[in-house]
C-alpha cells in the first residue's frame, strides 16, 4: 500500500533517518577541525623523510592527512612554512630573512650572527640543542636539516648577494651556522659558549662574509 502523509510508511534501509538507526558516516576528507594541524604534521613528518622537501607534495601530504590541500596553506601558510614546523625549530626563517637581508650586502654575515644569536639566547639555546642533538641520532632528522639549511634558509640569503658558485656558498655558510650553534648550544665549548654577541660576531663575521660574498678558489 503506499504512503500516505499520515504514514510516511517503512524508512529505507541505509539513510540513518529512522528513530534508532545510526547516523550517516562522513565520507570524504576530514572537515578543519583542531586536530587538522597535527594530522598534517604527522604527514608531513612522514613525506618529508621519505621524500625530501623537493619531493614531497602539498597535494600528497593533505591526501595522508585526509583534508584538503586548502588547509596546508590554512594552517601553515605553504610548504615552506610546514617544514619548519615539522623540524620545530627555534626560529622562524621568514621573519629572520625578512630582518638580515635588506642592507649593506657586505655586512650581511654580522647581521645574520647577530639575529641568530638573538633568537637562540632568548630560549637558552635549549630548543635547538634538542633539534641538533635529534639529527645526531636519526638519519632522516639530519636529512631534513640539511634540506631546510639548504633549499630553505642559507639559498635564499645565498641567492640574494652571491655573485658565482651559490651551491658551494650555500653548503659553506650552513656549515659555519651549524658549526656556531652545535659548539655554543650542544657542546659549550668555552669561552665561545658564554662570550657575548660582539665578541662572537666579531670573530665568525668575517668568514662567513666571505663564504658569501667573497672570492672562492
Amino acid at each position: 500500500m503506499a504512503a500516505t502523509a499520515d504514514d510516511p510508511g517503512p524508512s529505507r534501509a541505509g539513510t540513518g533517518t529512522a528513530q534508532g538507526d545510526p547516523a550517516p558516516r562522513r565520507r570524504g576528507r576530514r572537515p578543519g577541525g583542531a586536530d587538522t594541524r597535527a594530522q598534517l604534521l604527522a604527514a608531513a613528518r612522514v613525506e618529508f623523510a621519505e621524500r625530501g622537501y623537493d619531493g614531497a607534495t602539498v597535494r600528497v601530504i593533505a591526501e595522508r592527512a585526509g583534508v584538503d590541500p586548502a588547509m596546508v596553506n590554512h594552517w601553515f601558510g605553504g610548504k615552506e612554512s610546514l617544514f619548519t614546523a615539522v623540524l620545530d625549530l627555534p626560529v622562524d626563517p621568514g621573519a629572520v630573512l625578512a630582518d638580515v637581508v635588506p642592507g649593506d650586502p657586505e655586512r650581511l654575515a654580522e647581521r645574520i650572527i647577530g639575529r641568530l644569536l638573538e633568537v637562540w639566547d632568548a630560549t637558552g639555546g635549549a630548543p635547538l640543542a634538542a633539534v641538533l642533538q635529534s639529527v645526531a641520532a636519526h638519519d632522516a632528522a639530519a636529512r631534513m636539516l640539511r634540506e631546510f639549511v639548504s633549499r630553505v634558509l642559507v639559498a635564499k640569503v645565498v641567492s640574494a648577494v652571491a655573485p658565482d658558485q651559490r651551491e658551494l656558498r650555500a653548503g659553506l655558510c650552513g656549515s659555519q651556522v651549524l658549526g656556531l650553534a652545535v659548539v655554543r648550544y650542544v657542546l659549550k665549548v668555552e669561552p665561545l659558549a658564554s662570550a657575548d654577541h660582539a665578541t662572537v660576531i666579531g670573530a665568525v663575521a668575517p668568514n662567513l662574509q666571505r663564504y658569501l660574498t667573497g672570492p672562492l678558489p
